[in-house]
């Protein structure tokens, strides 16, 4: 297929794993695509004037996960988008289903190893606060990869330019608007 890709009729939300890069390749997704890009947790910060961290120490990670449920359902609403999620929003059973119904849903995965690398750079994640990250991140695959899986899409993410994990996603796109239009 060549020239520009086709635009998307649904939103595009990006799921996986703390760093693996949905904020990094859906902003160069969504400009490949000529799409709005927008960033659930930046968002979520923006509706409750306080950080993801805040949020979490002051009201709870239920508290956080109903409130990124709505603001992802807001996001979902109007003309098509590149979102990204963090990386527990598809755990939560209602918002799980509100992205597989009204949207197309793309797995970024990569291993353990290269996300522990990615994310020992900032202090900024609530659920590393004091803890090994690699031993997290291989906990936390255990519990979400089986319901990343779940995702329209899968795209595996080895360490490489973010431009070429647009291609791989531009591609299985295609693919999958392909598939359901036939």
């Amino acid at each position: 297929m060549t020239g520009s890709p086709a635009l998307p009729e649904l939103p595009i939300v990006l799921v996986g794993l703390m760093g693996v890069g949905k904020s990094t390749v859906g902003k160069r997704l969504a400009k490949r695509l000529g799409m709005e890009f927008v960033d659930s947790d930046s968002e979520i910060e923006l509706a409750a004037d306080h950080s993801i961290a805040e949020i979490f120490a002051r009201f709870g990670e239920e508290s956080f996960r109903d409130g990124e449920r709505r603001v992802i359902a807001r996001l979902i609403e109007g003309p098509p988008k590149v979102i990204a999620t963090g990386g527990g929003a598809f755990m939560n059973e209602q918002t799980r289903a509100l992205i597989l119904e009204s949207s197309i849903a793309i797995w970024l995965d990569a291993d353990v190893e290269t996300l522990a690398e990615r994310v020992s750079r900032r202090d900024t994640r609530p659920l590393l606060r004091d803890k090994d990250p690699l031993l997290l991140l291989r906990d936390l695959a255990k519990a979400r990869n089986p319901i990343y899986a779940e995702a329209h899409i899968h795209i595996r993410s080895q360490p490489m330019p973010h431009e070429r994990a647009v291609e791989r996603i531009v591609k299985a796109l295609q693919e999958w608007q392909g598939r359901e239009a036939g």
